[in-house]
């Protein structure tokens, strides 16, 4: 089986990084010390302190897994690779909704690192992928749930 690739900036990556080291350290430690103490209540068979604390630790190696998985396939974006001329992952996109006449700025990111509070999309979403490989004043047609959305291309930064 194919394993995905995760694009990532280096700060996002390094993100990824520090949450997975918080979670084999700091939260293991603190799983580790809430079983312990769960274990001194004796009976396991109506014992729900340990039966949270387990379901803790699986949660958690769960996580850590997958953040292993996403470092070890992880493509950073090298930031002087970024060209202006065509959207591509790791640009700041500022199109204009031709429907509503109102601007928007879209920094374009890899799956892991959506925010949609600060307008990061995924490549991978409808407008992300619309706006993939278009140029300055080329329009990106995305068909949304409201119909099709038109947004022109004013401005393409890094």
């Amino acid at each position: 089986m194919e394993e995905k690739e995760f694009i990532l900036t280096q700060e996002g990556y390094d993100k990824l990084e520090k949450e997975l080291e918080e979670l084999k350290t700091v939260k293991r430690y603190e799983i580790a010390e809430r079983i312990k103490v769960a274990l001194g209540f004796g009976d396991l068979s109506e014992n729900s302190e340990y039966d949270e604390a387990k379901n803790a630790q699986a949660s958690n190696e769960i996580k850590i897994a997958e953040l292993e998985n996403k470092i070890k396939y992880a493509k950073i974006i090298d930031e002087s690779e970024i060209d202006l001329k065509v959207v591509q992952v790791g640009n700041i996109v500022k199109v204009l909704d031709m429907e509503f006449d109102e601007e928007i700025e879209y920094t374009i990111v890899g799956s892991t690192e959506v925010d949609l509070s600060q307008n990061k999309i995924s490549n991978e979403s409808p407008i992300g992928m619309a706006l993939l490989g278009k140029k300055k004043k080329e329009i990106a047609e995305v068909q949304a749930p409201a119909g099709m959305i038109k947004l022109k291309i004013l401005d393409i930064k890094k």
